[in-house]
């Protein structure tokens, strides 16, 4: 396997929150700067989509991913390769992750569709690690499909 596409894969599968069932509601998620204001329900659902993914990854859900992801997702690895859902459903089964701890995660609304998440992320996986970069910054871009919300484009960056 691709040892780039194992690492887009395990971007993307950190970063994502849909199941495969319909979410529940989230828990009441507390700001990541204790000097803002409370989180709206729109970041609360979007933070808890976000931190969903990791288990959905380590359960090989591929459902699940068809489920979050537009048909048209792209996505930018820290190496600077785009890669597609096709290219994500494909390589998922080969994708470990050890670790996957996220922070300052940060959302903005553009409208009534689309909103921006960012955050900061501690990342390590049993294969490939020495070739990853540990801490990464990861920008998605969610947009409403009906009445869903699904990632449309993921960027990850590497962190100092």
């Amino acid at each position: 396997m691709n040892r780039l596409c194992a690492t887009l894969c395990l971007l993307l599968a950190a970063s994502l929150g849909l199941s495969a069932e319909t979410p529940k509601a989230p828990a009441p998620a507390s700001s990541a700067n204790p000097d803002t204001h409370p989180l709206s329900p729109l970041a609360q659902q979007l933070i808890e989509y976000e931190k969903a993914l990791p288990e959905a990854q380590r359960k090989k859900d591929v459902n699940f991913y068809k489920q979050a992801l537009t048909d048209d997702f792209m996505g930018v690895g820290t190496d600077a390769k785009t890669f597609s859902r096709a290219d994500v459903l494909e390589n998922l089964p080969a994708v470990e992750l050890v670790e996957y701890r996220p922070y300052n995660i940060d959302v903005v609304q553009l409208n009534d569709g689309a909103a921006v998440v960012t955050y900061d992320v501690i990342i390590r996986m049993a294969r490939y690690d020495e070739e990853i970069p540990r801490y990464q910054h990861i920008s998605s871009i969610w947009v409403k499909q009906g009445d869903q919300w699904k990632l449309r484009f993921q960027q990850a960056t590497a962190a100092q």
